[in-house]
């Protein structure tokens, strides 16, 4: 019989827990799998570039919990949007974008979840709109060359708050 898995967000877990305390925790409590954060906090960001050390840890206590971490959620791109009008930020979206794709890969998550936010802090127009087009676009090639899906969360604002936009 099909058992449909279900996962928990990583911010419903105690912060101070180690990655093996919380995907045990979630484990006992029946949870398939967890989502992690990468928010916009400097702590959540630096998960991006952590060295091969430290995913490595990240993927033991995966195997010795048994509990996977399937997917993420990034909302790094409230602070630096894919749309801003200012090209140093969706540069840096961009970075955010890759980096996430790539640490997706090398932890074995199957989905990123990209916020469908053109810009969070900024006022959204026709450019803002177009410019987050432009790095979905590219974050959709990049994901495609490691198998890994973007998922694309709709919020409450006009730009995507619904699945048909």
């Amino acid at each position: 019989m099909f058992k449909m898995p279900v996962g928990l967000y990583e911010k419903a877990l105690p912060a101070a827990l180690s990655w093996e305390e919380r995907l045990a925790a979630a484990g006992q409590a029946g949870y398939d799998f967890v989502e992690i954060s990468i928010d916009e906090s400097d702590e959540r960001l630096a998960r991006l570039d952590w060295p091969a050390s430290e995913r490595a840890a990240l993927r033991q206590a995966i195997a010795n919990t048994g509990v996977q971490i399937k997917t993420m959620c990034l909302s790094g791109h409230r602070k630096y949007p894919l749309g801003s009008h200012s090209p140093q930020l969706r540069q840096q979206g961009q970075e955010i974008l890759r980096k996430a794709i790539e640490f997706a890969w090398d932890i074995g998550l199957s989905v990123v979840q990209v916020m469908a936010y053109d810009v969070f802090y900024e006022t959204s127009d026709e450019e803002t709109r177009a410019n987050f087009m432009i790095g979905l676009d590219m974050g959709a090639r990049w994901a495609a060359q490691t198998g890994i899906m973007l998922g694309l969360e709709n919020l409450d604002t006009p730009f995507v708050d619904s699945l048909s936009k």
